[in-house]
């Protein structure tokens, strides 16, 4: 899988900086997603493409446990997150909404924003420019959780 990725090595990257609290009267994709990073990123809405990824440094998606945060993500194109460590809820939403979250404690200051990853989730590692970063490949019964749309399209299908 390729994909271009927007980079925010800031550690601790907030739920009410993925989605601002202001917007969480809605429930729709598509209308969070014209909001998602404004408040780190007021561009981020037009850069984001389907199947792009974010990566980020430690502690993604700490503070408040909103779903939204995933909603507004997917609703943006973002396909998944790659992290140095995630907020422990943030990373159970993620899985429960078939969101690809993956922790990879390698990332350094080299990446940016426009550059395009080769990801493998099976080999457990992702290449940008010649370079291999390693992360603990995804379980299977997380991959089937995705590959259904999340833990509720799993349990009732």
């Amino acid at each position: 899988m390729k994909a271009k990725i927007h980079v925010y090595l800031k550690d601790s990257i907030n739920t009410d900086e993925i989605i601002p609290a202001r917007y969480l009267n809605s429930d729709k994709e598509e209308e969070l997603a014209k909001h998602a990073m404004e408040d780190l990123d007021k561009g981020f809405a037009k850069k984001a493409k389907k199947g792009d990824f974010i990566v980020a440094g430690k502690d993604f998606g700490c503070g408040s446990s909103r779903e939204h945060a995933i909603w507004a993500l997917r609703g943006a194109g973002i396909k998944g997150v790659i992290a140095e460590s995630f907020a422990r809820i943030f990373y159970r939403n993620a899985i429960n909404n078939g969101f690809l979250a993956i922790e990879c404690r390698e990332i350094d200051k080299n990446l940016k924003s426009g550059d395009i990853i080769e990801l493998s989730l099976e080999k457990g590692f992702f290449t940008v420019k010649d370079r291999k970063y390693r992360f603990t490949p995804i379980p299977e019964f997380v991959k089937e959780i995705m590959e259904k749309g999340g833990l509720l399209k799993r349990l009732t299908t």
